[in-house]
């Protein structure tokens, strides 16, 4: 991975240590929501697992770290996906029309 994505990565860890579970209090990196996270080129790639298959703030954490992510200065593009999660079709699929 290019210095630039590298750092890229490290700058959407620590603001995604700013993503709070309002039910917990606790941020989704160190709660491990966050199961998968990849940049390439500006464009990120992310795996976002809730916590429970019926976790009642699966979605508005969703748009939370995506619009996290969205915000970082040489983020050109978010790829997101929610697994083990009982709406993740739906809720993948109106993620990629936020784009």
């Amino acid at each position: 991975m290019p210095e630039s994505d590298e750092k890229l990565k490290e700058k959407i860890i620590e603001v995604l240590k700013g993503v709070i579970d309002p039910e917990t209090f606790i941020d989704v990196i160190t709660m491990n929501l966050i199961v998968d996270l990849k940049v390439k080129d500006g464009v990120v790639d992310v795996v976002f697992r809730p916590s429970a298959p019926t976790c009642p703030l699966g979605v508005q954490l969703a748009y939370s770290i995506k619009h996290a992510i969205k915000g970082i200065e040489g983020v050109k593009k978010v790829n997101m996906t929610v697994v083990d999660f009982i709406m993740a079709k739906e809720l993948n699929e109106m993620l990629k029309e936020e784009d």
